[in-house]
């Protein structure tokens, strides 16, 4: 498979995440697409992410979620140096949650 149908694949399934409008319809299309592992595992990231923009060290951060240290380092490699999704995405749910 060449690296351009890849990218028109996954250029449609961000384009139908972004149709969606409630959790309940996001809900939906994940339990559909993803495993629960896979549920789990991105849960997870987003969690040590959200952790880790707090300063929490490594140690109480895989205590807390169970993440290991390679997913911790990993989650912390995209906070520095990735393309600010996680930093985008958390400062929406914060938002989001301030407005409630």
């Amino acid at each position: 498979m060449n690296n351009n149908n890849r990218n028109t694949r996954a250029e449609r399934l961000y384009k139908a995440l972004l149709t969606l409008t409630t959790t309940d319809e996001c809900a939906a299309l994940f339990d559909d697409l993803c495993t629960i592992s896979e549920i789990n595992a991105m849960s997870q990231r987003l969690e040590v992410a959200q952790l880790l923009s707090e300063n929490m060290v490594y140690s109480d951060i895989m205590a807390q979620t169970g993440a290991s240290s390679a997913t911790i380092s990993r989650v912390a490699r995209c906070l520095n140096y990735g393309r600010g999704g996680y930093a985008e995405a958390l400062r929406r749910i914060e938002d989001a949650e301030d407005g409630e």
